[in-house]
């Protein structure tokens, strides 16, 4: 897809600074510094409309980008390992829970995983937890640059089962180095927005 128009429009912290307009809403998940910023800027074809960081935890607010005026990218505050303090780890929490639980906008969730790890505890309390709420849910398993070619099938199989994948449930290796994955996430993501 060719990106036209692609620009951060909401910065919250709670649902009345959310957006009106009933665009339809894509929301990234992952562990901290797992990618979700240089994933969504690949899939804008932007260098840095997302900010990226070393350093785990840079996200911490709901971030809204508007694309196309025809749906939004929500780039969640990633979970984990973040040097942050468990009072702002809770209040992370409830602030994505919200939004997770609330959102009727929310068409699907992106849950990135680093293809080059077994997914962790967190990874799958996340996954369980979308399930649970029958979110419709993409797993992208981010930095596939970062393994042989010949590996890739192998480690989505191991994340697969550490995550309890249903053979339906989608995954799909995704480089933001190399853009690989990019064509096929977007066009999942389109079909996703007709539904």
């Amino acid at each position: 897809m060719i990106i036209n128009k692609a620009e951060l429009t909401h910065v919250a912290v709670k649902p009345l600074q959310y957006p009106d307009g009933g665009l339809a809403e894509f929301a990234f998940v992952g562990k901290s510094n797992v990618g979700k910023s240089s994933l969504i800027n690949v899939m804008l074809g932007r260098k840095s409309l997302a900010r990226t960081s070393r350093t785990p935890g840079k996200t911490r607010t709901i971030n809204f980008y508007n694309v196309e005026d025809k749906l939004m990218f929500v780039d969640l505050p990633g979970y984990g390992y973040a040097k942050i303090s468990r009072e702002t780890s809770q209040s992370w929490g409830a602030m994505i829970e919200g939004y997770l639980k609330k959102r009727e906008q929310l068409k699907a969730i992106i849950m990135l995983v680093d293809i080059r790890h077994e997914p962790g505890k967190n990874d799958v309390q996340m996954f369980e937890w979308l399930r649970h709420y029958e979110h419709k849910m993409v797993v992208v398993a981010t930095k596939a640059d970062k393994i042989n070619r010949s590996q890739i099938a192998k480690h989505c199989a191991a994340i697969r089962k550490g995550l309890g994948m249903k053979q339906d449930e989608i995954l799909m290796p995704f480089s933001s180095h190399t853009k690989a994955g990019r064509d096929e996430l977007w066009a999942q993501l389109l079909e996703l927005a007709e539904q």
